[in-house]
């Protein structure tokens, strides 16, 4: 069951005494073949796992910079086959490095689920992190996604009271995401206090490791959340580096790739050494 990956990352995590880098981009973006050397290149960047998002044409808890980075993937031509295509020229160089797919149910349900969980455990795919699929509806993927083995990665929020957590920890596994600001995604950040408080009552909570994503934009923001938490997310401050080595027609500029590895680097400098 390819769950086994986020599990032994997380461990490994745990016995090097630090926090993990979680890096996100989105499938196709700018378009296939950037995106698919983007991705090899992560790991040796220092991404400790990597979350790829699912392009679709109304992502609503998403900022201006990841809305912007679908609609070039789409126009690029990408969409749930191509974003498996993807998923396995990864996997056919890297078997280690856990990969979750993250969107929005509409894709997934256009593709047809059972089909779509059988062609992503194919693909090497190790978890789901579906953001319009509240826990009353696990009957619709979670629980298909568990049978499967495929992870069902569920996101907590500053306001998910004492009442709700049980219900989105119920069938949560590999992590638990907590979205440290209330908002869309790259809106601002959450204070050191605040996500320490946090993540300290979702770790009352559940033994799953928590990692911290939304509104992480700087080596040292990284770094405060891996002080705290056992990982830090990053996501639009990646997409905005891929699109300013755009062109003005949206074509990938030569040095694209080397610049955002160069970003995810530093990241991943501040963050393994934030526990020092």
């Amino acid at each position: 069951m390819t769950t086994a990956r986020i599990d032994a990352r997380f461990q490994s995590l745990k016995r090097e005494g630090r926090a993990g880098l979680v890096t996100f981009v989105t499938a196709g973006d700018p378009d296939h073949e950037t995106c698919l050397s983007l991705l090899k290149g992560l790991p040796g960047a220092g991404a400790d796992l990597i979350e790829l998002g699912m392009p679709f044409t109304d992502p609503m808890a998403d900022g201006p910079a990841i809305q912007a980075s679908s609609l070039r993937a789409l126009k690029a031509g990408a969409g749930m086959r191509r974003t498996l295509e993807l998923v396995r020229g990864f996997r056919a160089a890297d078997a280690d490095t856990p990969l979750v797919l993250m969107g929005y149910y509409n894709p997934i349900y256009a593709y047809g689920v059972e089909r779509f969980l059988a062609d992503a455990n194919e693909a090497g795919v190790d978890g789901l992190i579906v953001v319009d699929l509240p826990p009353e509806e696990d009957a619709e993927l979670c629980l298909p996604a568990l049978a499967a083995g495929v992870s069902f990665v569920r996101l907590a929020t500053p306001t998910t009271d004492g009442k709700r957590l049980p219900a989105v920890l119920a069938n949560t596994s590999g992590f638990v995401y907590y979205v440290s600001v209330a908002g869309v995604t790259g809106a601002g950040s959450a204070t050191d206090a605040a996500i320490r408080e946090a993540v300290s009552r979702l770790k009352g909570a559940t033994d799953l490791p928590v990692a911290v994503g939304f509104g992480i934009t700087t080596p040292d923001q990284a770094a405060a959340v891996a002080r705290v938490a056992d990982a830090a997310v990053v996501g639009s401050a990646i997409v905005r580096r891929v699109e300013a080595n755009l062109t003005e027609e949206g074509i990938a500029k030569p040095g694209l790739v080397g610049d955002v590895l160069e970003f995810v680097g530093q990241l991943a400098a501040a963050v393994r050494a934030a526990r020092r």
